[in-house]
């Protein structure tokens, strides 16, 4: 079930992307000859207007094919009116990042839901505390909250670590011990870690950690939106970030998932809940914005390049360049998805 869950919600991230490339191509005039929700053979086909939409065998994907505009062959072009290649070169670039938009816009709406239905969020309640730890030598006991830090209001556990980390030398503290409020001041060690990444940081710690207390956090209509907008550009740096790390070396390639991965958590996140299966949608989909905005030739980024290009030089590559280009692009992406694979396969195997 589980599998089947993860396939549905690929196949609608897929919708959405190519949604917002097909909706921007009509805005433009542009000719969509095919709409498809996977790759391969065709299950289902049903021509609405001059536009073809197909559910095909491979789930794992999707394009939209429009009027003289065809990855596999970027010498078939067209120049009729209702054609991609007659719009202007920036009309070309809205058609090409309304797809990653879309994504971005998905992921939105998603945190804004989680806002409304309940974001769990742990309370200020210290649970164990380190001998000989900051925390320890101030006094501070298991089931004391933490009201205050250096003047500044703490609600939640996550605001805890920030505002310490943040904190320089002697630090303040409220704590509310059996509803009486008692004052503590101490000094937090810096300590070595890595952060998700695997590098090296320094980071400030007291020596406590947290009762597992929570608290379900009920937006209002307004904040909701504000909610929403911090998480998704949240989702988006971390995204972006990764993808830098993978490229300049400081994260191993052997972390990259494949599809595998992808439907594997996805199905976990399912069978958690249907909260837990939300916020991971939306940080895949945050995934795919971001991935389909990287300058290689057979995505959405490498043909924004192009027209980008053009802008600057007021004309286009020549065919037999955009030929080449995109076979070395199609290579690219060939090699990612097969080495995102053999990580996938290798986990299985227990590889890491």
């Amino acid at each position: 079930m589980g599998i089947l869950v993860a396939l549905l919600v690929l196949s609608v991230l897929i919708f959405f992307h190519e949604l917002g490339h097909f909706t921007a191509a009509r805005f433009f005039g542009v000719q969509v000859d095919v709409f498809s929700i996977g790759f391969g053979k065709r299950l289902w086909t049903k021509k609405i207007g001059k536009t073809e939409w197909s559910l095909s065998a491979v789930p794992l994907g999707g394009y939209v094919k429009m009027k003289g505009q065809d990855d596999s062959d970027p010498t078939k072009v067209s120049y009729d009116d209702d054609s991609y290649n007659s719009k202007k070169p920036w009309q070309r670039i809205i058609i090409l990042l309304a797809g990653p938009f879309a994504n971005f816009l998905m992921a939105f709406m998603l945190y804004l839901a989680i806002s409304y239905m309940g974001v769990p969020k742990l309370q200020t309640y210290v649970d164990k505390v380190t001998k000989d730890a900051p925390a320890f030598k101030a006094g501070i006991q298991k089931e004391d909250k933490i009201i205050q830090i250096n003047g500044l209001n703490v609600k939640y556990w996550e605001e805890i670590g920030k505002t310490i980390n943040e904190s320089q030398g002697e630090i303040t503290m409220i704590i509310d011990r059996n509803n009486t409020l008692v004052t503590v001041q101490l000094t937090p060690k810096t300590i070595d870690d890595q952060n998700i990444f695997g590098e090296k940081i320094s980071r400030k710690i007291i020596g406590i950690t947290p009762l597992p207390k929570q608290t379900t956090v009920y937006y209002s209509f307004t904040d909701g939106f504000t909610y929403a907008w911090d998480e998704t550009l949240k989702a988006s740096t971390l995204i972006f970030k990764s993808v830098q790390k993978l490229i300049t070396g400081a994260v191993s390639p052997d972390k990259l998932g494949g599809i595998i991965t992808i439907v594997d958590v996805t199905a976990q996140a399912s069978s958690a809940g249907i909260l837990a299966l939300f916020f991971f949608t939306a940080l895949i989909s945050v995934n795919l914005g971001v991935l389909n905005l990287l300058p290689i030739p057979a995505l959405d980024g490498g043909h924004i390049m192009f027209n980008l290009y053009e802008i600057i030089r007021g004309k286009g590559p020549s065919e037999s360049a955009m030929y080449y280009i995109t076979l070395v692009g199609w290579a690219m992406l060939l090699s990612l998805m097969m080495l995102g694979l053999y990580n996938d396969v290798n986990r299985l195997w227990g590889g890491h």
